[in-house]
């Protein structure tokens, strides 16, 4: 399995327009640093483990909200292509169709903590 979290991987995501288009916004944030980084990260494996885990997921490429006042890792799985089994064959070179393994999962999770942590130190815009 091609490592996920890495600079590079969180690099060429950025440059995508779609991908690049998702950020925290200050509610987010504050959820984030109110519950912290300890939760946050359970709440991710949780995530993972019941909406891409699974071999078959019946409404693969549905089942990541994208609302902005959702939660934040629902917005770091679309910002890093992992919310979905599509995104994670295209981006990431996990095949559909199997289950993920526990190393896959830890991979996953990780590059999302990775980009929901450089997104509390981003600045907001407004």
């Amino acid at each position: 399995m091609e490592k996920l979290i890495t600079k590079e991987k969180l690099e060429a995501l950025s440059h995508s327009k779609f991908r690049s288009q998702f950020h925290l916004n200050r509610n987010m944030k504050n959820y984030a640093k109110e519950k912290g980084s300890e939760l946050i990260s359970q709440h991710a494996y949780d995530f993972i483990n019941k909406r891409l885990r699974p071999a078959h997921i019946e409404n693969d490429g549905k089942q990541t909200p994208t609302r902005r006042n959702s939660h934040p890792v629902f917005l770091a799985q679309h910002a890093c292509a992992c919310c979905c089994r599509g995104c994670l064959e295209k981006w990431h070179h996990i095949p559909k169709g199997r289950e993920l393994t526990d190393e896959e999962v830890d991979e996953i999770v990780k590059l999302l903590m990775m980009w929901i942590n450089a997104e509390l130190k981003r600045q907001d815009s407004k």
